[in-house]
């Protein structure tokens, strides 16, 4: 425990699934958090809970596909917690449809979220780190950022760009002593996934079974995304950066 004392962590979509597990279990490990979400309810709600268990984090609500709002979401963390040494972009949208079936309105918005935001929010933070002496960025990406999917175009598009957008920070801002690295879940039990089911029409019961068709035979916990998060936000991962770090169950053995 308090592998993560005296750090700052902003972590986006912190207020459910990935997000709020990280949220807790980082404030556990010492961090203070900024629990970064448009649920204004829910976000309060992970901020108290850490309050409670003797914590400190404060919520911002945020559009993370807006420059002001990013901009304003790490300047509320540095104000109000006292800095910014881990920024943990994990918001997240998925649409399931083909290329035919996505409006231009749904891929704008995907891209926004998923792929944006990581611009944004890095835009931002990194100025601040590299003043600090360094820094840490962790980006959600997918399985299906390595390997297509079906009816997931968007989604698809948006996590592999997250994969080479995280490789090319690691590239332009290792000599700032920040290391950047992402996060590839399988399928993880999250309200998202559920959301899933919901656009294909499917039972929920019936898509997780599908969904846990891997080696081990289930789908992920949101508590076991944010131990990989933690191992990269830590000195465990100190010589790790521009790696990809798939956490899927085995699905993407072969």
């Amino acid at each position: 425990m308090g592998s993560l004392t005296g750090k700052y962590a902003l972590i986006t979509g912190g207020a459910s699934g990935i997000g709020w597990a990280t949220a807790l279990l980082f404030a556990r490990e010492g961090a203070a958090v900024s629990v970064v979400d448009l649920d204004e309810d829910k976000g309060q709600a992970v901020v108290r809970e850490i309050v409670d268990n003797g914590g400190q984090a404060i919520f911002v609500h945020c559009d993370v596909s807006q420059a002001a709002d990013c901009q304003r979401a790490v300047q509320r963390t540095v104000d109000e917690l006292g800095g910014l040494d881990i920024l943990f972009n994990n918001a997240g949208l998925i649409r399931r449809a083909s290329v035919l079936e996505t409006s231009e309105e749904e891929w704008d918005r995907v891209m926004a979220v998923n792929v944006k935001s990581v611009f944004l929010l890095s835009k931002y933070a990194i100025p601040v780190m590299a003043q600090a002496g360094g820094g840490v960025i962790i980006n959600t990406a997918s399985g299906w950022g390595l390997v297509g999917g079906r009816k997931a175009a968007a989604y698809c598009a948006s996590k592999g760009a997250v994969v080479l957008l995280t490789k090319a920070m690691a590239l332009d801002h290792g000599e700032q002593n920040i290391r950047v690295n992402c996060i590839c879940p399988g399928d993880t039990d999250t309200p998202m996934l559920r959301n899933e089911a919901q656009q294909l029409g499917e039972p929920d019961e019936r898509f997780l079974e599908g969904a846990a068709q891997r080696p081990l035979r289930r789908i992920g916990r949101p508590e076991e995304i944010a131990q990989a998060a933690l191992y990269l936000a830590s000195d465990a991962s100190s010589f790790v950066t521009g790696t990809t770090l798939v956490v899927d169950g085995g699905g993407l053995a072969g």
